[in-house]
């Protein structure tokens, strides 16, 4: 018999009236579930991840480490996590050992348990140098494992640029010379907030690597997507614009059915009022409009593909609205969170 399908996003508390936490819902019902048991109150989620071989164990990350669900969201309890009012704003399972965990922190730090969550402890420093002067703490915002040499793993810091790690985590190596080359080009030059042009270069939100394109590692920043075929030494430019109007990228996630499938979220801005999903079938040569007939009203800022289904895709965009597709994108339906919920970083599913 099949496994219910849950479909999760994490809220953060933009002002006084919104809404943060977790919300749950079954696909095919209609009612969402805000999930307490444990979790704070005040509870900031910009970080889900639903274990791959066990999805009734949910990890999310908040504003004080990561907490642990082993009920599909019903109960959660804090960690044991070495330091208090540190935001965890990522968290990936070692896809080799799967009792081995790293969380990725605000301010920049990594952390790891090698016994399923129940203990943490934090690895040595980046020591990576800090370019952009953002008004906010930078963040290791994901991991990727390389799948050819699972203990290599690569992370991207917002907004900091990319490091990677020979030896799961124990010391790390800047990867951002040539983003910070490339970002001489005039278009992708960008500054917001900072003191440098080079500031939209360096702003990682994502990164994925693919076991059919080995030594490949491909992120999404600002200025769109870009790919390094040795292990993030050099970097090139993937051109999104030719297939997409919009590039700014929030995520990127490679299917756990084909390792060709990508997925990636392309919109305008960080907060816009358009966005959308894009599928590649080629490892990232092309792209192709996945969510097609869809009409986001804002940043499209996550998407899960089903861990067990290859026809199941879930989205969010930034201001509360939740797609899925349960044919492989042939149609797809709108699932409305509740009022309130104004500002979602994170999606998983199982």
């Amino acid at each position: 018999m099949a496994r219910q399908t849950h479909i999760y996003v994490g809220a953060q508390r933009a002002r006084g009236s919104t809404q943060n936490g977790v919300f749950r819902l079954a696909v095919g019902e209609d009612r969402w579930a805000k999930l307490a048991g444990g979790l704070p109150d005040d509870a900031n989620i910009p970080a889900i991840t639903v274990h791959p071989e066990n999805p009734d164990v949910i990890y999310v990350g908040t504003q004080d480490g990561p907490y642990r669900s082993a009920d599909r969201g019903a109960h959660w309890e804090r960690l044991g996590f070495p330091d208090r009012g540190v935001e965890v704003w990522s968290i990936l399972v070692h896809p080799k050992q799967p009792k081995t965990l790293f969380a990725g922190a605000s301010p920049v730090g990594v952390y790891r348990s090698d016994d399923g969550g129940d203990h943490w402890r934090k690895l040595p420093e980046p020591r990576i140098e800090n370019r952009v002067n953002m008004p906010f703490a930078c963040r290791v915002m994901r991991f990727a494992a390389d799948p050819a040499e699972p203990d290599t793993l690569y992370a991207t810091v917002e907004a900091n640029g990319v490091m990677r790690s020979r030896d799961a985590g124990e010391s790390w190596q800047d990867c951002s010379t040539d983003l910070i080359k490339l970002a001489e080009r005039p278009h992708l030059k960008s500054r917001l907030v900072s003191q440098t042009e080079t500031e939209g270069m360096l702003d990682g939100h994502a990164l994925c690597a693919s076991e059919a394109a080995p030594g490949t590692v491909i992120v999404a920043l600002r200025m769109g997507l870009f790919r390094s075929t040795d292990r993030g030494s050099h970097w090139q430019d993937m051109e999104v614009g030719r297939f997409s109007p919009l590039r700014y990228s929030r995520d990127i996630r490679v299917s756990p059915h084909d390792p060709r499938v990508l997925y990636a979220c392309l919109s305008v801005a960080a907060s816009s009022d358009a966005g959308s999903v894009y599928r590649s079938a080629d490892v990232g040569e092309t792209w192709q409009r996945f969510d097609e007939g869809l009409d986001p009203a804002s940043t499209m800022m996550a998407v899960a593909p089903h861990p067990r289904d290859p026809d199941q895709v879930y989205c969010v965009a930034r201001r509360g609205e939740v797609f899925g597709t349960q044919d492989a994108g042939q149609s797809w339906q709108a699932y409305k969170l509740p009022e309130g919920c104004t500002d979602m970083y994170a999606i998983g599913c199982g």
